[in-house]
């Protein structure tokens, strides 16, 4: 069942707001995720109001960190079914799971922060774990 765009519309937009780019298809994520080199880091959004209402200012607030993915992308659980599921596919040894925030190189899944540990907890202590995950795996910006 997809969700109404006029309910998910607002969060869509809480997240491309921030530069993230949206994956609407199979294909797109497989040419985001193979066709660009370096970090790269893909949310995957849910109507969830329990996780995903935390989990959307918690990329906000580690985006802002001095150090960040050099790619951002999105796909939308239960609307962009088949970027979804191709996205998961990089997510080897995990279970589906929305929201979820994925940390790639090169393609490569390196770290991930699924539901179980979003549910439940402040923006702060999410944006916490994820800038960590960046200063390990991200290099930092040229100076």
């Amino acid at each position: 069942m997809m969700y109404d765009e006029r309910f998910i519309g607002p969060m869509r937009a809480e997240i491309a707001q921030l530069g993230v780019a949206e994956l609407k298809s199979a294909q797109a994520v497989d040419d985001a995720l193979k066709g660009t080199k370096g970090t790269q880091l893909m949310v995957v959004n849910s109507m969830c109001g329990c996780a995903a209402r935390n989990m959307r200012p918690a990329v906000a607030m580690a985006l802002k960190h001095s150090v960040t993915p050099n790619h951002k992308f999105t796909v939308f659980a239960g609307n962009d079914v088949d970027a979804t599921r191709q996205a998961r596919a990089y997510f080897t040894g995990y279970a589906p799971s929305s929201p979820s925030i994925a940390l790639l190189k090169d393609g490569k899944l390196v770290h991930m922060i699924e539901r179980w540990q979003i549910e439940g907890r402040a923006a702060e202590e999410i944006a916490q774990d994820l800038t960590a995950a960046f200063d390990k795996h991200c290099a930092p910006a040229a100076v």
